[in-house]
């Protein structure tokens, strides 16, 4: 079963986020996961508005939770924090 990450973000430091940026797109490939949108257009229906919306499709829960745990994405993450306002959740695609 597939599952995504759903990331919904406020950059406030474009240039660490960035590296962020950068740095996690390495890690998550390395766990199955793949791009389906990263973009910052978005037409905010409900809810808290962010610029910036990412999904990313994932070969199972457990690879997602793995890769958010896994060391190299964890390092890519000290650049996001303090760099960004963000919401992060892994949905069960089944």
């Amino acid at each position: 079963m597939s599952a995504y990450w759903i990331a919904h973000v406020t950059v406030t430091d474009a240039d660490a986020y960035g590296e962020y940026a950068k740095r996690a797109t390495g890690a998550i490939e390395a766990h199955g996961g793949e791009f389906l949108a990263r973009a910052t257009r978005t037409i905010w229906l409900e809810g808290n508005e962010r610029a910036r919306n990412v999904i990313v499709r994932f070969p199972s829960v457990e690879d997602a939770e793995r890769c958010y745990q896994s060391a190299a994405y964890q390092e890519a993450l000290s650049y996001a924090k303090g760099a960004s306002e963000r919401d992060l959740c892994i949905i069960d695609g089944n």
